[in-house]
C-alpha cells in the first residue's frame, strides 16, 4: 500500500492536468457512469464541526476511493486548516486497498480546479478581472486555478480580516503574473469583476446582485450550515449550474443553502438549476447564451472530483517513485 503525505501530494498535483481530468469525470457523473453517493457526516456540535464520508467510483479513470474529511470552522486563523482529509484508494478489480493519501491538498486543488472548469465552460473568453472573496486555502487555490483558464490581468482580494486580505494579495502578487491588491469590501472586489470566486464561511451573503456587473461568472464553494454566500436576487437572475442536482439539492450535510433557502422561500423552484457541469461538458445542455448573462456555479463537492485527482496523483507518484510502501497484513 502506497502512502503519500501532504507535501508529496501537493508537489504531485498538476493543476492544468487536473482541470482537464475533471471534465470527463463530471460528464461520467451526469451520465450515470460514475458512482458518488451523497456524503454522510458525524456531527461534533461542541466544535460546530463534522466528519464526512465520501466514496466514489469513476470507471473511466479506473479509480475506487473514499475520502474522510473534517470541517472544523474554529480552526480558521490557526495553524490548522478548516478542512482536513485523508483518501483511501482501492483496486476497482479486487477491492484491495492500494494507497492512502493526504486528502487536504487534494480537496484544496480539486475544488478550485472544478471552479476553473466551470469558468472555462461559462465565463466570457475576455474575462480579465477576478474577484477573490475569502482569504483561506480555497481563496489562494482559486486565484491560481482561474489564471489557468482565463487571461486574468487583475485580482482583487476581500475578506473579513483586512490584514489577512493584504497578506494574501501580497503573496499572490509575488507568484502570479498579474496585478493583485486587497480591497476593503466585497462590493469593491465585485464591482466590474468578470469572474468572482467566493470561498468563505459566511453567515450572510457576500455576493449580492447590486454589486455584480453584466456578464460576470460567479463560483461559490463556501459552506456554512447556518448561512450562505449568495443572495436570492443573484440566484434568481443567474444561469445556475452545479456538479450534481441530487447532491446540491439534498439536505445537510450534502446540499447547498444557497439553493435550498430560495427554494424553501419560493424565490425559485428546483427547476431553476439549469445544468450539471457534466452536461455542459458533453453538450447535452447549453452554457452562456449572451455576453451580459450572469452565470453561477454552486459547488458542494462530490467524490468523483477527489477520485479524478487521486488517480492523477497516484499515477505521478508511481512514475516518479514517490511515497512509502507499507504492508497492512
Amino acid at each position: 500500500m502506497l502512502v503519500l503525505g501532504h507535501s508529496q501530494v501537493e508537489a504531485l498535483i498538476d493543476m492544468d492536468e487536473l482541470i482537464d481530468a475533471l471534465a470527463p469525470a463530471m460528464a461520467d457523473l451526469s451520465a450515470g457512469r460514475a458512482s458518488a453517493p451523497d456524503r454522510i457526516a458525524a456531527l461534533v456540535p461542541e466544535q460546530k464541526g463534522f466528519l464526512a464520508a465520501m466514496p466514489g467510483h469513476v470507471p473511466s479513470a479506473d479509480v475506487l476511493m473514499a475520502k474522510l474529511v473534517t470541517a472544523f470552522p474554529g480552526n480558521a486563523g490557526t495553524s490548522l486548516p478548516t478542512h482536513q482529509a485523508v483518501i483511501a484508494v482501492f483496486d476497482p478489480a479486487t477491492g484491495a486497498p492500494v494507497a492512502l493519501l493526504d486528502g487536504t491538498a487534494i480537496t484544496a486543488a480539486r475544488t478550485a480546479a472544478c471552479s476553473a472548469l466551470s469558468a472555462r465552460l461559462l465565463a466570457r473568453e475576455d474575462a480579465t478581472v477576478l474577484a477573490i472573496l475569502g482569504t483561506g486555502v480555497q481563496a489562494r487555490s482559486h486565484a491560481h486555478a482561474m489564471c489557468r483558464v482565463r487571461p486574468i490581468r487583475e485580482i482583487r482580494v476581500a475578506g473579513r480580516d483586512p490584514a489577512r486580505a493584504g497578506l494574501l494579495a501580497a503573496e499572490l502578487s509575488s507568484v502570479l503574473d498579474t496585478d493583485v491588491w486587497a480591497v476593503p469590501t466585497y462590493a469593491e472586489a465585485l464591482g466590474g469583476a468578470h469572474i468572482a470566486a467566493a470561498a468563505t464561511h459566511a453567515l450572510e451573503p457576500v455576493v449580492r446582485r447590486p454589486w455584480l456587473s453584466p456578464g460576470v461568472h460567479v463560483t461559490s464553494v463556501g459552506y456554512n450550515p447556518a448561512g450562505r454566500e449568495i443572495d436570492d436576487a443573484t440566484i434568481a437572475d443567474a444561469l445556475v449550474c452545479v456538479e450534481s442536482r441530487d447532491a446540491a439539492l439534498a439536505p445537510f450535510p450534502a446540499g447547498s443553502n444557497d439553493l435550498l433557502m430560495p427554494i424553501r422561500d419560493r424565490v425559485i423552484t428546483d427547476e431553476h438549476v439549469h445544468a450539471e457541469l457534466g452536461q455542459l461538458v458533453s453538450g447535452t445542455k447549453p452554457g452562456r447564451t449572451s455576453p451580459d448573462q450572469i452565470t453561477l456555479y454552486k459547488s458542494v463537492g462530490v467524490a468523483v472530483q477527489d477520485a479524478a485527482a487521486a488517480a492523477l496523483v497516484l499515477a505521478a507518484a508511481r512514475e516518479q517513485s514517490v511515497g512509502e510502501e507499507i504492508t497492512l497484513r
